[in-house]
């Protein structure tokens, strides 16, 4: 009797067990362990500075001027006339001119108005008188030509000896011994001085065409304030000997 209530019993409590919910214990959700999230600190990078390059300045540059070619006078000869070694009449002759030969002003003379020319015609310069020739052209605008005698052509003989000058009041008279030249070669003699007359202060030449005369006279007064002085050639027809100074006398 007791076997059969506990086996009802145990029955009973089976299916009471069977229409009751399922109750199943649930675990309460543990939240999940914070993750430490890293800060990060943001480090700029270097800022790069460009180099400054500076823009040069253009600097105007003027355009080249071409500076003009300089152009001699010309000249064209007006009438037949002599081109002489030097700047006066006392000079050798150096070649004919004729009526309409032309040439260029390449200098000028500074004690006397002639012109030293380059003609044409001719392979070397000379030196004529301005009323020869017609000038086309600004003749102040040439230097001066330096008087070079020793340039022109060989001399064998030397310049003369014995030299003296007197003076007697404002003449001073100039003698010197004969130099022996060739028939030929002789020229005679040339002079080249400074001197005094009426205060003004001359650049004086003399020649002789041959070799016998041996004497010359010139007016030289004392007013100047620079002395005079003088120089004596031999010439023959190659040129001019070496120049012989004058001894001379005070005032």
């Amino acid at each position: 009797m007791k076997r059969k209530h506990a086996a009802a019993l145990a029955l009973f409590l089976t299916t009471l067990a069977c229409s009751l919910p399922s109750q199943v214990p649930t675990s309460t959700p543990v939240p999940p362990a914070e993750t430490a999230t890293p800060t990060f600190t943001f480090t700029p990078e270097s800022t790069f500075t460009p180099t400054i390059t500076f823009t040069p300045i253009i600097t105007f540059t003027p355009s080249i001027t071409p500076t003009p070619t300089f152009s001699f006078p010309t000249v064209t000869v007006n009438k037949q006339a002599h081109c002489r070694y030097g700047p006066s009449v006392a000079f050798l002759h150096a070649a004919d001119l004729y009526a309409g030969d032309v040439g260029t002003v390449r200098g000028r003379f500074e004690y006397s108005t002639w012109l030293y020319i380059k003609f044409d015609k001719l392979d070397y310069y000379c030196w004529v008188a301005p009323s020869v020739v017609d000038v086309t052209g600004d003749v102040g605008a040439i230097y001066y030509e330096e008087l070079d005698l020793q340039s022109i052509g060989y001399n064998q003989y030397g310049p003369p000896a014995n030299i003296n000058a007197v003076r007697s009041g404002d003449e001073v008279t100039i003698t010197w011994e004969q130099v022996e030249i060739t028939k030929d070669k002789d020229r005679g003699y040339l002079i080249i001085a400074y001197v005094c007359q009426n205060g003004a202060y001359l650049w004086w030449t003399y020649s002789y065409p041959d070799q016998y005369t041996t004497s010359y006279t010139v007016r030289d007064e004392p007013s100047c304030p620079l002395p005079s002085e003088g120089v004596l050639y031999t010439v023959e027809k190659h040129g001019f000997s070496k120049p012989a100074q004058i001894p001379w006398p005070a005032p």
